[in-house]
């Protein structure tokens, strides 16, 4: 898809450069989702449309903390696994 991905089993757990350079992509669950987007907004924002709605969560890398990206990236491999 033009973007390097990380899978387990298999299944996308989280993309970067999506939708362009300086953005990645985490696979949570809707709920997972709202937490992180209310404790770090400025980094985690719902990817727009149905896959938003599913947990699909775009990570601002610019602003993004080590440590929520690397819950937000164990949580999400956990989904998948």
């Amino acid at each position: 898809m033009g973007h390097p991905d990380f899978r387990v089993g298999g299944k996308i757990f989280a993309t970067l450069s999506y939708p362009r350079t300086g953005f990645g992509m985490v696979a949570l669950t809707p709920e997972q989702q709202e937490l992180f987007v209310r404790t770090e907004p400025k980094t985690f924002t719902p990817v727009p449309g149905g896959w938003g709605r599913k947990g699909s969560t775009h990570v601002l890398l610019r602003t993004a903390k080590q440590t929520a990206v690397r819950e937000a990236l164990k949580t999400a491999w956990r989904n998948r696994a």
